[in-house]
């Protein structure tokens, strides 16, 4: 779907000129407020009967135009007294302050998109707006959830409820307020966080999502803007959620957090004293397999082994169609990196994964590993030296990070098999926690 804006962006000058020729001084005037006509596919409400519309979107990306363009779809009718679809709407915000300087008077908000004739008119005493047709929007924050108590509406705009600290609360409230009318409805515009609220709401069948990343509105953002977040953000779980419009997934009781990961992130690694390559083979080799989970990881070591630091430098996890592609992911990576060897894990594969490897490179230094516990249970003691501050991770490891969100001491709740995080702990475990009794071990070691 193509907005007119894009058509008129993209015309030549030709039809650019015979298009606003064609048009009446009246409809040149409306033209401004047509929203149908600038919008972009995600601030269009979709088709269907639904009773909650979500706007998620990185920042930027026009979520606060969209509702306030859904509001006045809302109240106005085809002329400026007519009467709309709905009479009386709840504008709900974190604070009323909030409300008032972005959902109303902001730049994008419901004063600024409103024609001359159809503009509502701002009642501070009554915390209200009203149109010239007799309609009124009533303003509420969510830090208070029992001011919802009482009044009722018709429709509402919600904005950033994945941020409010009383979200259910405040929901609970509003939805018990949307009882006139025929349909009540509620616009959504949020940055998107994996809170209960948010959850809860998107399995809801009465509600519909519509989805945009920072990037789709570039045309009407500031490119040092763009230019700055890309550079600071890019390639982390915090610029995927605020960029992307993702909503990522802490699971409850996760070993890792994604506050936390991104506490230990850093720009670059320092000098390191030692780098290995970890692989988690698939069971099998074919375009059905799993990925090949591969992390390069770093040590910094100090005099004392709590002076220690890791650093996490590249996934380079591959899906590959046969056992030597990966092997040669592998071998790359190490090249790379100048790392010192390869740890493998070898349960599913025994020797097969070692002959595939030196298929590769005859020479390399190895290190085989055999896991005899579970997926937790390897994974808690490598958890304990984030928590100590002691794993930082460079940025572009997202999909790992995705993992490692996803892992409890219950075992892994996300999709798939979590092969990075597997690849990880091997790593790590290699670096951090084996170094002082290497040379009493045997080459195939239990973990």
């Amino acid at each position: 779907m193509t907005s007119g804006a894009s058509w008129l962006a993209s015309a030549d000058a030709v039809a650019t000129d015979l298009f606003l020729d064609d048009l009446t001084e009246g409809e040149l005037l409306a033209l401004p407020f047509l929203f149908e006509f600038w919008a972009m596919p995600h601030q269009l409400p979709p088709e269907g009967a639904w009773r909650s519309w979500i706007i998620m979107g990185g920042r930027g990306a026009g979520k606060t135009r969209a509702g306030a363009e859904w509001v006045r779809a809302m109240v106005e009718g085809d002329r400026p007294l007519d009467k709309g679809r709905c009479r009386r709407m709840a504008l709900v915000g974190e604070t009323i302050d909030q409300v008032r300087e972005v959902m109303i008077y902001g730049d994008s908000g419901i004063l600024a998109c409103s024609p001359p004739d159809r503009r509502p008119l701002w009642s501070a005493s009554r915390k209200q707006l009203e149109w010239p047709n007799g309609a009124v929007a009533q303003v509420f924050s969510a830090h208070e959830p029992e001011g919802l108590r009482g009044p009722q509406f018709d429709g509402a705009w919600v904005d950033e409820l994945a941020k409010w600290k009383k979200a259910q609360a405040t929901w609970d409230m509003l939805q018990f307020a949307l009882r006139l009318g025929e349909d009540p409805r509620v616009c959504v515009t949020t940055t998107p966080r994996n809170v209960g609220v948010m959850k809860g709401l998107l399995t809801m069948s009465s509600t519909v999502v519509t989805h945009a990343p920072t990037e789709a509105n570039r045309a009407n953002l500031a490119g040092s803007f763009l230019a700055e977040v890309r550079e600071r953000y890019a390639g982390t779980r915090l610029g995927r959620q605020e960029l992307d419009g993702l909503m990522l997934g802490d699971t409850d009781g996760a070993m890792w957090t994604s506050p936390a990961l991104e506490a230990g992130r850093v720009d670059h690694a320092p000098d390191l004293t030692r780098v290995v390559v970890a692989v988690d083979p698939p069971v099998t080799g074919h375009a059905g397999s799993d990925e090949c989970g591969i992390i390069v990881a770093g040590i910094a070591a100090g005099e004392a082994p709590e002076d220690w630091r890791a650093y996490v430098l590249e996934d380079a996890t591959v899906h590959a169609a046969t056992p030597r592609q990966w092997a040669e992911a592998a071998i790359a990576a190490m090249a790379r990196h100048g790392a010192d060897r390869i740890v493998a894990e070898v349960n599913q594969g025994g020797d097969l994964v070692e002959a595939v490897i030196r298929q590769v490179d005859p020479l390399v230094s190895l290190r085989q590993v055999r896991a005899s516990r579970g997926k937790a249970a390897r994974a808690e003691p490598v958890a304990a030296l984030y928590e100590q501050g002691r794993v930082h991770h460079l940025r572009g490891l997202d999909l790992l990070e995705d993992q490692l969100c996803a892992m409890t001491s219950r075992g892994y709740e996300g999709k798939g098999s979590p092969d990075r995080l597997d690849a990880l702990v091997w790593a790590l475990h290699d670096l951090m926690i084996l170094p002082g009794a290497l040379r009493r071990r045997p080459r195939v070691r239990s973990l």
